[in-house]
């Protein structure tokens, strides 16, 4: 049985100003956001026997009482913020690492006081480096500030249930993680494998540091995942958002929701 699920944060559009801005399909038309990326935004929550972990943490959003929207998504699932013992970031860019922190208490505080926040080093110094306007510090700040920051290098072991890689691809030090709990192998490809879409329609992505690794490595981890069974989780998902590989009378795999 699948223990991983979508914390769906909302649909975006986004221009070359970089700014993400909600999107409703219902009400709202793409063409009165000419030149725009329109995007969805999924972290995820895994239940494994060491504990809830979460694979990035979104742009950060609130409601109305400034709780973070990944807060109130984890509380509908029937945990607290709390309960989460380890956040997996796959780099720092501000649409995967805005829920670090939360301003609920008025001031900034570190969104999960009882989790390891697992970054890799190359990330975190070129996220300070000025490289690029999708990095807020004053979120990495905070997190620096409460002890949970845990700064790893190439690729190794979190515990014995999630494994880690340095993979490239979209930034410079962008990392994949491996989750093997409960009879499940989940990978989660970050901004290097985003949407399913990219499995068939495989291309050089200009967002990416280096398009040509990112479009190798999505091709390797399809063909090494989908015989294996692993369920892919896709943070910019407009549709599958949790998906295997299942095997047509000729050999080849297809995507199938994972369920």
């Amino acid at each position: 049985m699948v223990q991983a699920y979508s914390l769906y944060e909302g649909s975006f559009s986004v221009d070359k100003s970089r700014k993400f801005v909600p999107f409703d399909p219902s009400v709202d038309d793409p063409k009165d956001r000419p030149g725009s990326m329109f995007i969805h935004v999924h972290p995820f929550l895994i239940k494994t026997t060491s504990g809830i972990v979460l694979c990035d943490t979104g742009l950060g959003h609130t409601d109305d009482r400034c709780v973070l929207k990944l807060h109130n998504n984890i509380r509908k699932l029937g945990y607290e913020p709390d309960d989460v013992k380890y956040v997996l970031m796959s780099h720092l860019h501000k649409d995967h690492a805005g829920g670090m922190v939360s301003m609920e208490s008025g001031s900034p505080r570190i969104a999960f006081p009882e989790a390891e926040y697992i970054v890799q080093r190359g990330e975190w110094e070129d996220a300070y480096s000025g490289i690029s306007a999708s990095y807020r510090t004053e979120i990495f700040d905070v997190v620096q500030r409460s002890g949970n920051l845990v700064l790893v290098e190439g690729e190794g072991q979190v515990n014995a249930e999630i494994s880690y890689s340095h993979n490239g691809g979209h930034t410079a030090h962008h990392q994949a993680f491996h989750i093997c709990s409960n009879g499940q192998h989940y990978f989660f490809g970050g901004d290097v494998l985003p949407e399913p879409e990219e499995i068939v329609h495989n291309y050089v992505a200009k967002y990416d540091f280096d398009g040509r690794r990112s479009k190798e490595l999505r091709q390797v981890y399809w063909e090494a995942g989908a015989p294996a069974g692993w369920i892919f989780l896709f943070y910019h998902s407009k549709g599958i958002t949790l998906g295997r590989g299942q095997q047509r009378p000729d050999g080849s795999y297809k995507l199938i929701e994972a369920k």
